[in-house]
């Protein structure tokens, strides 16, 4: 069974797959190749919820960088055609909670729908 990856925060943009990458803190044991079930939410479940899954993916492309290295492009790919980079850097920050800031190391994975 492939390993679970939540898109909570972007559901829609997976359904309708205009999700291709996303930046995670962690996840640095990916490699091009392995294949994953997003799903709706994957952790903290309250007592009789289950995983909604949405569909697999295949992972294309790993690598780490810094919050601040994201392009305009990679902002699309990240299904938000209509913010830019300062807007996603933003939103990536505050909803991540994280303390470094624009300076933070993320995983960007680059996926295909299978």
């Amino acid at each position: 069974m492939p390993r679970n990856i939540s898109f909570a925060l972007t559901t829609e943009q997976f359904i309708n797959k205009s999700k291709t990458v996303t930046r995670r803190l962690g996840w640095k044991f990916l490699k091009p190749g392995d294949v994953l079930m997003g799903c709706k939410k994957c952790m903290g479940l309250r007592h009789g919820e289950k995983i909604e899954r949405l569909g697999l993916i295949r992972v294309t492309d790993v690598r780490s960088e810094r919050l601040n290295q994201i392009t305009d492009e990679d902002v699309v790919k990240e299904g938000f055609p209509d913010i830019n980079r300062s807007e996603f850097i933003k939103f990536f920050i505050d909803e991540m909670n994280t303390k470094l800031g624009v300076l933070q190391p993320v995983t960007r994975i680059e996926f295909e729908y299978l």
